[in-house]
């Protein structure tokens, strides 16, 4: 009798190993999608806490925090030169109430500046992470979190006087939302970046990691739009491009914790002027994030609102209000968003 080999073929294997990999690369978007949606939803759920935090000290002080204050000084180890962020006064209410405590007590009380290689300084704040943005670079003290500073470009990183929720060393209250706290926005989100200076033409990075220079966003802001290409500066633009963004949580300075609503969600942020290591004054600052199609904001009545990258914005080659008008913003529902008393009436966005 004949003995009956039993097996598979070449033909049968290679059959079950091309449905194998089929199957995979069939599973594998899904099982990464699944990731994404979850490091999303602790995203929103990061800038819920922060709402908490927001509400919990209005209750106790009737006002949000600045978004830029402390003492001031010369010295940036005997003051932290008037920029200490307002994330400091909000760790009492996200459970950091020892580390406030500590540099309050500091010496200097406040502690010095941001910059200084303080030790309280290089705690690194979970909840100010968001995961979507990939491993925590180099170095600590980090954030994807800002602070809403409104529609103008006007000098942000100083007024104290803002047409948003956030200014330099003045704090606004619910009283001072004449729009509706549902209508408002205090905070939203940025992709960390960490570069030197570079050329745009040498190295072509990603908009949503930098700042164009030499730009007019307080004059005509649609010109910022016009540097770019998709997600991408375009080459020979003559410009010089930076990224700090999220590398300081503890300076209050506007292009490290503030975002204006001028130019859409995920488009390109520009300052003026071609110093490219100066905190830029007048500058235009565009939320950022890695997901798909927008950023997460967070209103003031402590909602969180999933804010698309192609919403309104009215008339870009408009200038940006002064920061002590009143007047209706000139870029439609985003800029609507971002000021407390423009007396815009908002609908669905």
């Amino acid at each position: 009798m004949k003995r009956i080999r039993r097996g598979f073929t070449l033909i049968e294997l290679l059959v079950v190993i091309a449905i194998i990999a089929v199957l995979v690369a069939l599973l594998l978007p899904a099982v990464q999608q699944a990731r994404e949606a979850a490091r999303r939803s602790t995203c929103k759920n990061n800038l819920k806490q922060l709402g908490l935090a927001l509400h919990n000290y209005h209750d106790v002080y009737n006002v949000f925090p600045a978004r830029k204050g402390g003492s001031d000084g010369s010295d940036s180890t005997t003051s932290n030169r008037g920029r200490l962020s307002g994330f400091m006064g909000l760790m009492p209410f996200l459970d950091q109430a020892p580390l406030f405590n500590q540099v309050q007590g500091g010496n200097p009380p406040g502690g010095p500046a941001a910059w200084s290689g303080w030790g309280p300084w290089n705690v690194q704040i979970p909840g100010l992470l968001c995961p979507s943005d990939g491993v925590l670079q180099a170095g600590i003290r980090q954030n994807n979190y800002m602070f809403s500073i409104g529609d103008s470009a006007n000098n942000p990183r100083d007024s104290t006087t803002v047409r948003g929720l956030f200014g330099n060393r003045r704090c606004y209250g619910f009283a001072d939302i004449l729009d509706g706290s549902s209508n408002t926005i205090a905070m939203s989100e940025h992709v960390r970046s960490n570069f030197t200076v570079v050329d745009a033409d040498t190295d072509n990075r990603l908009v949503i990691e930098s700042v164009a220079q030499n730009q007019l966003p307080r004059t005509s802001p649609i010109g910022c739009l016009a540097l770019v290409d998709g997600s991408r500066w375009r080459t020979g633009i003559g410009t010089r491009i930076k990224g700090r963004f999220g590398t300081q949580v503890w300076d209050g300075q506007a292009e490290r914790v503030g975002f204006t609503t001028i130019i859409p969600p995920n488009g390109p942020s520009c300052a003026e002027g071609e110093n490219v290591n100066a905190d830029n004054a007048h500058i235009a600052i565009a939320p950022t994030s890695t997901h798909t199609g927008g950023v997460h904001c967070l209103m003031a009545d402590g909602a969180v609102r999933f804010v698309s990258e192609n919403i309104d914005t009215g008339n870009l080659a408009l200038a940006t209000p002064a920061q002590t008008s009143t007047n209706v913003s000139p870029y439609g529902v985003w800029g609507a968003l971002g000021t407390k008393s423009g007396g815009e009436v908002i609908g669905e966005f």
